[in-house]
């Protein structure tokens, strides 16, 4: 709908490979750096702030020849079921009994070949924390050239602060939290979707952009879906510039209200 409508052979914001904003630029260049030295990396952040996307990128990094990257999300699982998953990246098909020595001498013969290697692990706040003791026992043996990334929400620095888990948080070679975006950086980056697809920039108008900019409060996730919603709804209505009706047509819906906004619907 939206091509047809605007002319156009891509649709913004809706992209498989954004570009990186100047705060996952910066956090994505000392990653890179630390992976040369053994690095163990936490990256903190809300729902929606960008921590996916800056994963994203790392996992990019996998196709090229002298890196290799195992990536995993599926946190709440036991210590061997991790193993498994870790195996699985590292392309490993050996029993149970042996993974651990062969995760370890395939990192070694990576590294031998000149390979830096990243291991991610997302929403690693749900992770129980022996589990990622004994993950951290087991990377302490890997070689040097080997970085270690966790993504998860602010209850993973809690549980790391926790003086219990002080043999993992003492081992931490960089961590980074990644901050809601002002106003400046979003506006910005919804002219870089429009650039990015030959849209001009006053597919939005100014109060439209206003008003996302309010209702986002500088949360990259829910930017670009308001933006990508409310570009539906001027399709629908015919229309080549996206105005606060539309806008206000997405706001309405029962997902953007608030918890106390849903109860106050329902007494009423």
């Amino acid at each position: 709908m939206i091509k047809n409508t605007f002319g156009i052979t891509k649709e913004p914001f809706s992209r498989v490979n954004p570009g990186l904003l100047a705060q996952q630029k910066r956090i994505f260049d000392l990653i890179k750096i630390h992976s040369q030295h053994g690095g163990f990396s936490v990256i903190i952040g809300n729902p929606g702030v960008g921590k996916s996307i800056l994963r994203e990128h790392i996992e990019t990094l996998g196709s090229e020849r002298d890196t290799v990257v195992a990536s995993f999300s599926q946190t709440m699982h036991t210590y061997t079921n991790m193993l498994k998953q870790l195996a699985e990246s590292f392309r490993i098909d050996v029993p149970t009994k042996t993974l651990e020595k062969e995760l370890i001498q395939t990192a070694y013969r990576h590294v031998k070949d000149r390979k830096v290697l990243y291991t991610l692990i997302d929403e690693a706040h749900l992770m129980d924390m022996q589990v990622l003791r004994k993950l951290r026992l087991l990377f302490d043996r890997f070689p040097k050239n080997h970085n270690l990334v966790l993504f998860g929400q602010r209850d993973l620095l809690y549980y790391l602060s926790m003086n219990v888990n002080e043999d993992i948080k003492s081992r931490i070679t960089y961590s980074e939290n990644i901050f809601p975006l002002n106003d400046g950086n979003l506006e910005q980056y919804i002219l870089v979707e429009l650039d990015a697809v030959g849209l001009g920039h006053h597919t939005y108008d100014n109060s439209s952009i206003e008003l996302i900019l309010r209702s986002v409060q500088g949360n990259l996730r829910l930017c670009r879906n308001l933006c990508y919603s409310s570009l539906i709804e001027a399709c629908r209505d015919g229309k080549r510039t996206v105005t606060t009706t539309h806008i206000n047509n997405v706001l309405v819906q029962p997902h953007w209200r608030s918890h106390e906004e849903l109860i106050k619907q329902q007494v009423v």
